[in-house]
């Protein structure tokens, strides 16, 4: 009879596949815990491997609370590059009673914030796992502004133009962006999107694409129409164009850029269904 360690070893050893480091560390917090451990458990143990988490908060001790207590409150001190020090003379029994202090004042914070981590929430409103993976995935898991890819730095799915301003949960409004450009962008942009909603409304005279017959559209999302040329190349020939009247595509805004993409994958895909299509005489 196979012995528990022998299936665990073997599974491990030679079947295991190394996706990432999540099984591994799984099952060693299993293994620690006599074989029950609470998801809560496990998240913390990924935690220890997720260089990016400690980078962010490398962040948030150089430039927030190391600047308040280093240089507003004098508290603390730069000796050396990355190391800070405290330089004050203190017995074991004054520590610990300060480090008591530190962890009621924590405890007293949390019991009153209903929601302190506000600011690590990935985006600001829920964003479905499918939909968030197709959006990481159309960026092919990398940001979208500086262009870092998940393994170095996490992701997390961003709204363009803030829910705060009117901007949607549609696709062609979501991107990746890892967590430093995400908190640099946040949703602190000015600008009054509600004029730019005026913009979609505008037709100019004349214009064939402003006059398009609604008959004509194939295919369309929030900002963008899909539609056959009415002199086509070959078979399936799909024009796209944006819902705001602009005149060339550098004039056009990132989530329109975004909407007619997802029209163009669309379109790819129903042209090559209907070219599997047997011909019918």
């Amino acid at each position: 009879m196979i012995s528990s360690f022998q299936i665990l070893f073997e599974f491990i050893s030679i079947k295991m596949r190394m996706a990432h480091i999540y099984q591994p560390v799984m099952l060693m917090e299993l293994l620690k815990s006599d074989g029950k451990a609470s998801v809560t458990q496990i998240a913390q143990s990924l935690l220890k491997y997720d260089v990016s988490q400690v980078e962010y908060y490398e962040h948030i001790t150089k430039n927030m609370v190391g600047k308040v207590l280093t240089k507003n409150r004098s508290i603390t001190s730069k000796k050396v590059m990355n190391i800070d020090s405290m330089d004050f003379i203190l017995s074991p029994s004054e520590v610990k009673e300060l480090i008591q202090l530190c962890e009621s004042k924590i405890d007293a914070y949390l019991e009153k914030r209903s929601d302190p981590w506000s600011h690590r929430k990935k985006s600001s409103g829920y964003i479905p796992g499918t939909l968030r993976y197709k959006i990481l995935s159309r960026a092919k898991f990398r940001c979208e502004l500086c262009g870092i890819s998940a393994d170095k730095k996490s992701l997390e799915v961003d709204h363009i133009i803030p829910r705060n301003k009117g901007g949607l949960d549609d696709e062609s409004n979501l991107q990746s962006l890892c967590y430093s450009c995400n908190a640099m962008k946040r949703d602190r942009d000015d600008t009054d999107f509600r004029r730019m909603a005026d913009t979609y409304s505008k037709r100019e005279e004349g214009c064939i694409f402003c006059e398009l017959p609604k008959n004509r559209v194939i295919e369309e999302n929030e900002l963008a129409i899909a539609f056959e040329d009415n002199y086509p190349v070959t078979s399936g020939h799909t024009l796209l164009i944006p819902k705001r009247h602009v005149d060339e595509y550098f004039g056009l805004y990132q989530p329109e850029r975004n909407a007619i993409q997802q029209l163009l994958e669309s379109a790819r895909e129903r042209i090559i269904s209907n070219d599997k299509k047997p011909n019918r005489l």
